[in-house]
């Protein structure tokens, strides 16, 4: 035919409505869960010493505060596009946008690299009985990772729902043996209060809190259903909320745990803290089932990483923003390789070159300057007018959801801009090599965009599907 018909964005028709409140609460919990638990206790305690559950508690309340701006934002835009909508309806600057779309890909690599880092270490080797460098566990790992992720989405999704259940049923088995502990009168649960740091407590708890931030990122990742929520204003900050409470209330448990049972010097010179726990334990559970637990775990904080960063990449080709050449899909399994490949080779770079603790650092980093800009989005939006010239900021409706919009308290988005810049800044203790490292990954970002910029030309923002 020689007519061709271009159907506009406008025309598409729009993803179903149909997830309810307990499926959301659901995937914010199994979101949360993950590799940042079982790898990082014990590089925590090297901050605080036997008061693990102190960061944690901390970076649960820092979390919180994020969560006040994502929960008003997505009643006011119930799409699937995230902080790079946000960003876009409240500043209107293209490469800004851009900038925050990449930063949020680049975490979820940085992340998946972290848990490769994490499959190569303690727990791998209670299952062979030979050792494996760790980068080479690690390759190999991001090699299966890669090849569930080609597969296709729908094998993905569901390989994800396994290990969910399986990563939550490890962590009940770590708090059932705090609770037989306690009953028995067994460890010592002073050790959970002693807080010991080189410098400042302060500080201690300080950098603690943003390594402990990496096991409770996640949480943002569920915007992106909000699209197909059957009431996104009722039910998203219900599920949100209490996703982030029942994991919360798991990892200070896990925290507990480790912290009564362990000495805290093992927990710090362990990649698999948690299995220090179950070695200890007087209960029958076998060292090596828990620590393929943990594996599974790891396995499914990196799975959800890649596929969203893979998915953002070839997003972000299909909207003109960087070079078309990553919106490429394999004709057979409709994944998109380019994309795939592209992420997976950072991911491998990534692992040879930092450590777990770095690379968790990376991905907090990168998040933190999100949630800045998130936290800092939704007061700028509260002062445009929803009507007139800017009418398309006015609130979207959803047919059946009459709930009223949820609106956080102004000091709390302040005081989560804050929080993330501070926590985001030097004051944490966190290595240089972290703000070089973040900082040549965001410079492979602007690469890509001159390089589009000069073959495509302008791309508007508001051209962009990707930001709303």
């Amino acid at each position: 035919m020689a007519e061709s018909t271009q159907v506009s964005q406008d025309q598409q028709p729009a993803l179903k409505r149909s997830i309810g409140r307990t499926v959301l609460l659901l995937f914010v919990v199994g979101d949360i869960l993950g590799a940042g638990i079982y790898a990082l206790t014990g590089t925590v305690a090297a901050e605080v010493g036997g008061a693990i559950w102190l960061p944690f508690l901390l970076a649960f309340v820092l979390a919180a505060l994020t969560a006040t701006a994502y929960a008003e934002l997505v009643a006011r835009y119930p799409r699937a596009a995230g902080a790079a909508l946000y960003a876009n309806r409240a500043f209107r600057r293209p490469f800004l946008t851009f900038l925050v779309a990449f930063a949020v890909m680049m975490s979820g690599i940085t992340s998946a690299s972290a848990a490769a880092r994490a499959f190569g270490g303690d727990y791998l080797a209670e299952l062979l009985p030979f050792g494996v460098p760790t980068v080479v566990a690690a390759w190999v790992f991001l090699g299966l990772i890669t090849l569930v992720n080609v597969l296709g989405v729908s094998e993905s999704v569901r390989v994800n729902v396994v290990l969910t259940l399986i990563e939550a049923t490890g962590l009940l088995v770590i708090i059932g043996i705090g609770v037989v502990a306690l009953v028995r009168g067994e460890g010592d649960p002073s050790r959970a209060l002693e807080l010991n740091t080189e410098g400042a407590a302060w500080m201690g708890v300080l950098g603690g809190a943003a390594l402990a931030f990496y096991a409770l990122l996640g949480f943002e990742d569920s915007v992106n259903l909000a699209e197909e929520a059957k009431h996104p204003r009722r039910d998203y900050p219900r599920a949100l909320f209490g996703g982030l409470a029942i994991a919360g209330a798991i990892y200070l448990a896990v925290a507990f745990t480790a912290s009564m049972l362990v000495e805290t010097d093992v927990l710090v010179g362990s990649t698999g803290p948690l299995l220090e726990v179950v070695k200890v334990a007087g209960l029958v559970f076998p060292a090596w089932l828990f620590a393929l637990i943990a594996l599974l775990a790891v396995m499914n904080t990196a799975l959800i990483n890649m596929m969203m960063a893979s998915r953002l990449v070839y997003g972000m080709a299909r909207e003109r923003i960087i070079p078309a050449l990553f919106g490429r899909v394999q004709a057979r399994r409709r994944t998109p390789v380019v994309a795939i490949a592209f992420t997976v080779v950072l991911a491998l770079t990534l692992t040879a070159t930092g450590d777990l603790g770095d690379l968790a650092d990376t991905t907090v980093l990168l998040l933190l300057l999100v949630f800045a800009v998130v936290n800092v989005a939704v007061l700028v939006l509260r002062r445009r007018p929803t009507s007139g010239p800017a009418g398309d900021d006015e609130p979207e409706r959803v047919e059946g959801d009459s709930a009223r919009s949820f609106r956080a308290p102004t000091w709390a988005p302040v005081v989560g801009a804050v929080v993330s810049l501070v926590l985001a800044s030097p004051l944490t203790g966190r290595e240089g090599s972290v703000y070089l490292r973040a900082a040549v990954l965001l410079a492979i970002g602007v690469v890509l965009y001159v390089v589009n910029r000069l073959v495509v030309g302008r791309v508007d923002a508001d051209d962009s599907a990707l930001a709303g």
